[in-house]
Order: structure tokens, then C-alpha cells, then sequence
């Protein structure tokens, strides 16, 4: 087996950019559910946060 290469499976210009897309997509909901979750958790801290003694 040593010697022999693989050369996989050939994507098309079509099915790259379909990737592309696809993962830029994956990225954009996976920033938005962290700054949701953020927000949502800085509003249930409410104000008072901040007036706590160190």
C-alpha cells in the first residue's frame, strides 16, 4: 500500500462555493446563539450588577 496515493474525491467549482456558503452560514448562527445567550444573560443580571462590593 505504501507508495500509492489517494487523490480523493474532486469537489466542483459549484459544490466549493456551496461549502463556502454553507460553513459562512454555520458561522453566522453559531456567533448569533453566543451573542443571544450573552444578552440574555446580562439581562437577567439586571442593573444591580454593578452595585455589588468588591
Amino acid at each position: 500500500m505504501a507508495g500509492t496515493e489517494d487523490p480523493g474525491v474532486e469537489l466542483t467549482p459549484q459544490q466549493l462555493k456551496s461549502r463556502r456558503q454553507r460553513n459562512i452560514a454555520i458561522g453566522l448562527s453559531v456567533a448569533c446563539f453566543a451573542v443571544l445567550i450573552f444578552l440574555v444573560t446580562i439581562a437577567k443580571l439586571g442593573p444591580g450588577v454593578l452595585n455589588r462590593p468588591l
